[in-house]
């Protein structure tokens, strides 16, 4: 009922004012100031606090609290620059951004969802390292997002007798939520952001996938040893289901695959498909293979839905509450942001100006290592596909010379945005969705700040001796 009341106070605010819409002229990021940002800061904080410090009351109203700082956002901005700009800054982000980003998210969670992988399977070190390993290798194929629900509920299945089980669910989001979709725009939001603005389908497959199996390979590693020990010191006091032999593997639901397959095809035909018409909504240009794409992807759904027997959902334990979650909270991040990609899309005029001059070079190159830790960094916090944008942009924003002089650039943005994602709950999308089904099923998985110091541990010596690769590649 509340999400119902959230969603129709936004669709009011696009009804309330059409007129004033169509004047707006948007947002001037260099008159903005550092203080425009402590809504978003805000909803980061509650987000990372709330489970923590008022578990009940979040859970029951997350919703609300979303809505309380988006519109601490919206508010001022209409107040300050007039209703016309903060409505139009309000669409764009609506329809431009967080549309096409949910509604891909939404497709692959609902097919992925309906593949249902059945078998007693046990917990060890072995199974753990092969689902973890083959969970790598196909995000970047089915989507980081469907790998994960494919595997992450069987995974949990075949953990649930273990002592010692958290550490399976958090390198599962490093590996299969992150770092494993890494070489298509199928694979992870930024590479499809990139996409839908010129980067070739398998630009960053060709580019960066030895860097990614260099970064999976050593954090699959230290997971290995991790999980050894685990085992073994579980050993110590119980066997670890071993009273019964394992039950041959089987996949049902074999329609849901296609439909993901059908997802890419959408996808790649979106892109060939240059019809040049467009709609225009309130000052934001929508262009109709746009459209087509993301009406066809709720479609998949759909077709999923109506084709998967409800039994393969039931088994897998399918709700629709982490989708809701993170659309919810997620609606709340996109609109936060606003007034802080604003400032950041102002260059060397915006309050972050000291963003632009820390990834330029004295000779006005682009600093390589800078974008690869600055775009990381703020990935963690910001979103990856928003956060991979801006950094497109302060790099040039063509695709052509990206991917041509300045290949080793759109490379350094492309690992920082995919790999660091990981660094956060809040980093990627697919994060909060496996957070929210491992606690669904008993998983005392650690806090925002708890998972943030597993990342830290784990991720940031990886990063720092991918620094090094890059830097002996960029010689």
């Amino acid at each position: 009922m509340s999400r119902n009341l959230y969603g129709g106070a936004f669709a009011a605010i696009l009804l309330i004012a059409p007129d004033v819409a169509h004047a707006a002229t948007g947002l001037d990021g260099a008159t903005l100031r550092w203080p425009w940002a402590l809504p978003f800061i805000g909803i980061l904080v509650t987000i990372a606090t709330g489970p923590l410090l008022f578990k009940r009351f979040w859970h029951r109203h997350y919703g609300k609290l979303a809505f309380l700082w988006s519109m601490l956002t919206l508010a001022p901005l209409a107040a300050v620059y007039g209703t016309p700009a903060a409505l139009a800054a309000f669409v764009h982000t609506a329809l431009a951004e967080y549309l096409s980003f949910i509604v891909l998210l939404f497709a692959l969670y609902v097919v992925a969802g309906g593949v249902l992988v059945t078998g007693e399977l046990r917990g060890t070190p072995l199974l753990n390292a092969a689902m973890l390993a083959f969970g790598t290798l196909i995000a970047s194929v089915v989507g980081t997002t469907g790998a994960a629900m494919i595997l992450i509920r069987p995974l949990i299945r075949a953990n649930a007798m273990r002592l010692d089980n958290v550490h399976v669910v958090v390198f599962f989001i490093f590996l299969v939520a992150n770092i494993g979709g890494a070489l298509s725009p199928v694979g992870n939001p930024p590479l499809f952001v990139g996409f839908l603005h010129g980067v070739d389908f398998f630009w960053t497959a060709r580019n960066i996938w030895f860097e990614t199996a260099l970064v999976a390979g050593l954090v699959l590693a230290a997971f290995i040893a991790l999980d050894v020990w685990y085992y073994r010191k579980d050993r110590l006091v119980t066997t670890v289901g071993e009273t019964k032999p394992p039950t041959k593997l089987a996949v049902s639901g074999g329609i849901n695959l296609l439909l993901i397959a059908g997802i890419i095809v959408i996808i790649l035909a979106a892109a060939a498909w240059k019809p040049g018409m467009t709609v225009d909504v309130y000052g934001t240009t929508l262009e109709l293979q746009s459209i087509a794409r993301d009406a066809a992807l709720v479609l998949i759904a759909i077709l999923s839905l109506a084709l998967t027997p409800n039994e393969h959902r039931e088994a897998n334990g399918f709700t629709w509450e982490p989708i809701a979650e993170v659309a919810i909270l997620f609606a709340g991040i996109f609109v936060c942001i606003i007034p802080v990609l604003a400032m950041l899309d102002a260059g060397k005029n915006g309050a972050f100006a000291w963003l632009l001059a820390a990834v330029t070079a004295r000779d006005g190159s682009p600093h390589d290592v800078a974008y690869f830790w600055l775009s990381g960094a703020l990935s963690a916090f910001l979103d990856n596909a928003p956060t991979y944008l801006v950094f497109f942009e302060l790099a040039g924003g063509d695709a052509r010379e990206l991917m041509g002089p300045l290949a080793t650039t759109l490379a350094a943005i492309s690992m920082g945005a995919a790999y660091m994602g990981a660094m956060t709950y809040i980093g990627n999308a697919p994060n909060f969705m496996i957070y929210a089904i491992a606690v669904e099923r008993g998983v005392k998985m650690p806090s925002f700040f708890g998972y943030m110091a597993w990342s830290a541990v784990v991720l940031l010596p990886v990063f720092a001796a991918l620094t090094f690769v890059l830097v002996a590649r960029g010689a």
